[in-house]
């Protein structure tokens, strides 16, 4: 079949990419799902950083590819030995496709799943399939999802069927933001009630790690970011304190508002410094936890002399640690019972052909979330 897709064909463009136009709206070749795969309708996909750092090269992949790895949408077709989806179900996609059978997904770390990794950076589904193509070039799929496209397929290990009722709009979140923020503090963080937390890089991924912790029983959240409107944000979604990490004194404010250092520090942000910032306002005996994917070259300026004789913990998490199939229903049933305000990170809603607008936005800093209604 044929099918409207945001195609990626050259990394680094300059910006504003409004006018450079990274991301072209082609029509590609969906071939149909093959064994243990599902072809879906789209009903929407939100921009993420994760898809701004492949459009301005700090996470490389195989090109031409279409992109976007949060979304929401229908089953269409399923593909032989899918016995368990059918046509209507609702599903959220997972860019973290788990085998199910290697030592990391027996122990119950999918997110780790070595098959679906080697998957990712290649470019393909996970087993290997390839289902997009342009006349006779192959075009990649993007970390096993493509939602920036009408109708993808997918593998079935890298969907979860959700309740009906809920918006798809609202659903796509689920697929990135809500599981890698949410997940970074109570699940990889292992928040405990009455701890104090900081947030470092206050994004989508990272207001949802605010709500998260508010959620998780923090007696303090603290909100950190250099720009002034995401501080404002924060702190309209809950958040008890706010400090801009570009003041002098950032980390002098945190250990004062936290009494000598927070229990648990998180970053979103993706570059080094924000890393870095978070580790120092960490007490001594408490754990920092990294979501950023700055670029692979990058490396830290952290003394293992603190971490061993202050007992400091820094984890890495990858989609929060998740098993989407488990997590991602509980995490709606929080959000329909009114304890997890996810659609509070909404802030655009888009069409496929504003795509490059909404990734010039991003890169400004001037959304939270945006989602494409497809």
């Amino acid at each position: 079949m044929k099918t409207r897709a945001a195609v990626l064909r050259e990394m680094q463009k300059p910006r504003p990419y409004g006018t450079s136009q990274p991301l072209s709206i082609e029509e590609v070749t969906l071939d149909p799902p093959g064994r243990g795969e599902v072809l879906v309708r789209i009903r929407a996909a939100g921009l993420c950083h994760s898809d701004l750092s492949t459009i301005n090269g700090d996470r490389p992949r195989p090109l031409p590819m279409v992109l976007g790895h949060e979304a929401a949408g229908e089953v269409v077709e399923v593909g032989e030995g899918v016995d368990d989806l059918e046509a209507g179900d609702h599903v959220v996609f997972s860019f973290a496709p788990n085998c199910g059978t290697c030592a990391f997904c027996l122990s119950g770390e999918a997110a780790l799943c070595q098959p679906g990794a080697a998957a990712n950076t290649a470019g393909h589904l996970l087993g290997g399939g390839m289902r997009l193509r342009q006349n006779d070039e192959t075009v990649y799929h993007h970390i096993g999802v493509s939602g920036f496209a009408e109708y993808a397929v997918a593998s079935r290990r890298s969907l979860t069927r959700i309740d009906p009722e809920l918006p798809f709009h609202i659903a796509a979140l689920f697929g990135c933001a809500v599981l890698t923020g949410v997940g970074a503090v109570v699940h990889t963080g292992q928040l405990r009630l009455g701890q104090s937390v900081l947030v470092v890089g206050l994004g989508g991924v990272g207001l949802a790690a605010v709500l998260g912790a508010l959620g998780g029983g923090a007696r303090q959240v603290i909100a950190a970011d250099i720009d002034a409107d995401k501080l404002e944000t924060a702190r309209a979604m809950g958040a008890t304190h706010v400090v801009n990490s570009g003041d002098e004194d950032a980390i002098e404010q945190v250990r004062e508002i936290s009494g000598g250092g927070v229990n648990l520090a998180t970053e979103f942000a993706g570059v080094a410094p924000a890393l870095e910032f978070a580790f120092e306002c960490t007490r001594r005996g408490g754990t920092t936890v990294s979501s950023g994917l700055p670029h692979p070259d990058v490396r830290l300026s952290i003394s293992p002399t603190r971490m061993v004789a202050e007992q400091r913990t820094l984890k890495g998490s990858y989609l929060g640690g998740h098993v989407p199939t488990l997590d991602v229903p509980e995490y709606i049933a929080l959000y329909q019972a009114g304890r997890l305000p996810v659609d509070r990170l909404l802030t655009h809603r888009l069409t496929l052909d504003e795509i490059n607008e909404g990734f010039e936005r991003l890169a400004c800093g001037q959304a939270i979330r945006q989602v494409i209604d497809l």
